[in-house]
């Protein structure tokens, strides 16, 4: 976005950071939230962003922030949907601004950012910012994902970053993208409203049977075992649920994610870089929570 004398320019990194958990503005939708996310990437590199857990920082000024609550009707592709994490805003001058609380609600390929904050001593909610997007949602069964979301500052919104950051705001101003991926299960409304005959009674299940029903654990592999840099990997995994986002980070630098297919496996490529050094080099798949996944290891060979 264009610059202004004495303004200093704020990320969607803020703006998504200032979300916080409000009464939607739509009727309540029929499927609660069941995972997902939302991607910020920042649009100026004047504000740095840091992020607390259950958030996650990736690389380039990009975060990931994971759907903790809300519900959604894939549908109609509408989602109100709460965030966990907590954002860190630090702008040039040093003041730092910390944003938790998240929310954010989209009807097809708008939406609104809600901030619950005090103004005058007295808690309100604020429509932060519209956001739109040239494309469609992408409707799958279990679940629904913008892509390329950009936000404007609505006028309040201008105004609380503005008294919030020590920087100058104003209405219209631009400050990123969003991805955003949320999760509804397969199952449809109806299915789970018709009534089920009760289970006849079984026998208390053994130490045993209670392992094997356990889910396994994640897995994940590479396609090729030693490659040169700049070469292209790619890598698998299974064992996720079916419409989870998973995070794909390489030498501990998050850089993708991925939503797991209907058997909960992923597959993701990627180029090595090529600054990378001669040896092993491990890439993980994780959930945004981060409580569950794999690493793989593969070998980067010497510059020919």
């Amino acid at each position: 976005m264009a610059k202004r004398s004495g303004a200093a320019a704020v990320t969607g990194g803020a703006l998504l950071a200032l979300l916080c958990p409000g009464v939607a503005t739509a009727d309540a939708p029929p499927r609660e939230v069941s995972g997902g996310y939302a991607a910020l990437t920042l649009a100026d590199q004047d504000v740095s962003l840091d992020v607390a857990a259950p958030a996650v920082r990736g690389s380039g000024d990009r975060a990931w922030f994971p759907a903790t609550g809300g519900g959604a009707d894939p549908e109609v592709g509408y989602a109100d949907v709460e965030l966990g994490g907590t954002a860190l805003l630090t702008s040039a001058p040093g003041k730092q601004l910390p944003l938790s609380g998240l929310r954010l609600e989209l009807d097809g390929d708008t939406g609104t950012l809600y901030s619950r904050t005090a103004v005058d001593g007295r808690a309100r909610e604020l429509a932060l910012a519209e956001v739109t997007s040239g494309a469609e949602p992408v409707v799958r069964s279990s679940g629904v994902t913008w892509s390329g979301l950009r936000a404007a500052l609505t006028e309040d919104g201008a105004a609380l970053l503005s008294a919030g950051s020590g920087a100058e705001f104003v209405t219209g101003d631009a400050f990123g993208v969003l991805d955003v991926t949320v999760g509804t299960g397969s199952g449809s409304t109806a299915a789970q409203d018709t009534p089920q005959p009760a289970p006849a009674p079984t026998a208390t299940p053994t130490e045993r049977e209670q392992a094997a029903s356990e889910p396994a654990a994640p897995t994940a592999a590479v396609v090729r075992s030693a490659l040169a840099p700049g070469a292209e990997q790619r890598v698998s995994g299974e064992g996720f649920e079916p419409g989870e986002v998973v995070l794909v980070s390489i030498d501990q630098d998050t850089r993708y994610q991925a939503v797991a297919d209907g058997r909960g496996r992923v597959s993701r490529a990627f180029p090595v870089y090529d600054t990378a050094v001669e040896g092993v080099h491990t890439v993980e798949l994780y959930t945004v929570a981060g409580e569950r996944g794999a690493v793989a290891e593969f070998g980067v060979r010497a510059p020919e």
